[in-house]
């Protein structure tokens, strides 16, 4: 428990603030995984369809909430392996709220809730090596540090390498 922020279900409240995440092409850079933004409607569809169980969806996305009730970013578990019992996990602070340890608190709350409640045995995170507060966070959070994936991730014609972070119940 954190009194500083809590994690809680996308509302349809949320929609702009999940829009600006999700189509804000500089992230894409740094994840490497849209090709194209969301529209309204689809991310609306995705509000409505999701039913917060990481068994059912194959992710849990959760959104960072400030003691004053603002929305300060969004916390992603996805890529869930029930048989390897493993999942991805992600972080996006909003860039006002950056640098204030919003981060390493929503993730040490993700990992109490995957590793206590969901009973999984490893988290792991791919964050590029220019991404210096996301290496920070990972690390500050117990994270390993356990390979680097070179030219991983490209952005037009460049390409950049990735490190991946590890955390297994037993670390």
């Amino acid at each position: 428990m954190n009194p500083d922020i809590i994690l809680r279900a996308p509302e349809p409240e949320d929609l702009d603030i999940m829009l600006a995440i999700e189509n804000d092409s500089d992230l894409w850079v740094h994840n490497g995984g849209n090709t194209g933004p969301y529209s309204r409607y689809q991310m609306k569809q995705y509000i409505a369809a999701n039913t917060n169980n990481i068994y059912t969806d194959q992710q849990l996305r959760l959104m960072i909430v400030l003691s004053d009730g603002k929305v300060a970013g969004i916390i992603d578990v996805f890529d869930f392996d029930v048989r390897n019992n493993r999942a991805e996990v992600g972080i996006v602070i909003l860039p006002e709220y950056r640098g204030k340890g919003i981060g390493r608190k929503a993730l040490t709350l993700i990992e109490e809730h995957c590793f206590g409640f969901l009973s999984m045995n490893q988290l792991y995170a791919y964050v590029r090596c220019d991404n210096k507060a996301g290496r920070k966070t990972f690390i500050s959070c117990g994270f390993s540090e356990t390979a680097v994936l070179k030219s991983w991730i490209r952005r037009g014609q460049q390409y950049y390498d990735v490190f991946m972070y590890q955390k297994t119940v037993n670390m």
